[in-house]
């Protein structure tokens, strides 16, 4: 059993050490302006800091953040249905949907989701 355990630990270190020294190998470093810059969010950033911020993007992000909320709520639900009771399960995932329906409705009618501009 100690032989066993000694014998596994030896190959752990091993395929450790490989692990590291491929790593230093392989490792492809080259340094330009854009990966020693701090920023990763699109803007340059050499430029000025108070450009202006695409309002629609920001709003699709929320909208988009919003929806993603509500699909993870939706996924216990379909677990529940199991182990409850049906119809008032289905009250509920209707109720839900209506709500979300009636969001996406009030974004198109607010025009957060127009284009145009």
């Amino acid at each position: 059993m100690k032989l066993l355990m000694f014998i596994s630990l030896i190959i752990i270190i091993i395929i450790m050490m490989l692990i590291l020294i491929l790593n230093l190998v392989s490792k492809k470093t080259f340094s330009d302006r854009e990966k020693s810059s701090p920023f990763e969010c699109g803007f340059d950033p050499k430029s000025s800091a108070r450009l202006p911020f695409s309002l629609q993007f920001f709003l699709i992000g929320v909208i988009f953040l919003i929806f993603d909320v509500e699909i993870t709520l939706l996924f216990p639900m379909i677990i529940l249905m199991k182990i409850s009771n049906i119809m008032y399960m289905f009250m509920i995932f209707t109720f839900f949907i209506f709500i979300l329906l009636l969001g996406i409705y009030h974004e198109w009618n607010q025009g957060a989701l127009n284009w145009s501009n």
